[in-house]
């Protein structure tokens, strides 16, 4: 069984660690976690570990966020991997940090980077992770705050978090959507 797990992030030196970029923080994570390594091909950085007997094809856009339907959809048709085993890791401004939610489908709920893989696909029907980065920033100031990185009392917090996100790709791939979210969503 074959599974694309999408980080969405921004490439580039300036937005490391930022926010917006904890879905390739979780991808870099899991894949020095298993030993693997990201190579730099067709519309992103792409590397692969096995899981259980899955295969799980990790990408990171190098197509910035607002166009990571683009890569999405060319690695879905490349590896010839149904949406159903497709999951998306993404920011979320609405859930405090600490939150992991995943979800089967959804709303972009304003996202750039969810409404062009909503776009390009037609459809909004795939799993995706939402990770709580909070919403502390004033009115108007929200692309500043999720383009900066995380404050220092917030730093101890990610490691857990982020062991917990690949924890819970890990259990999409073996016990599917549902039963991961009721062991993970809280």
């Amino acid at each position: 069984m074959k599974y694309l797990i999408v980080g969405l992030g921004n490439i580039g030196p300036e937005y490391a660690d930022t926010r917006h970029n904890i879905g390739f923080m979780i991808l870099d994570e899991l894949a020095k976690q298993e030993g693997a390594k990201f190579y730099h091909m067709r519309l992103a950085y792409y590397s692969e570990v096995s899981f259980k007997g899955r295969t799980l094809h990790l990408i990171k856009p190098t197509t910035y966020m607002n166009l990571s339907g683009k890569a999405m959809n060319h690695w879905m048709k490349e590896l010839k991997i149904p949406v159903e085993n497709v999951m998306v890791l993404v920011d979320d401004i609405a859930l405090p940090l600490g939150t992991l939610r995943l979800k089967p489908k959804g709303s972009a709920a304003g996202h750039n980077g969810l409404k062009h893989i909503e776009t390009t696909l037609g459809h909004n029907n795939y799993a995706r992770l939402r990770f709580g980065v909070g919403d502390n920033y004033p009115k108007g100031r929200q692309v500043d705050y999720v383009l900066s990185g995380f404050d220092d009392d917030e730093k101890p917090e990610l490691p857990a978090l982020i062991d917990r996100s690949i924890e819970m790709i890990k259990g999409f791939a073996t016990i599917g959507t549902e039963l991961t979210m009721t062991r993970y969503n809280k």
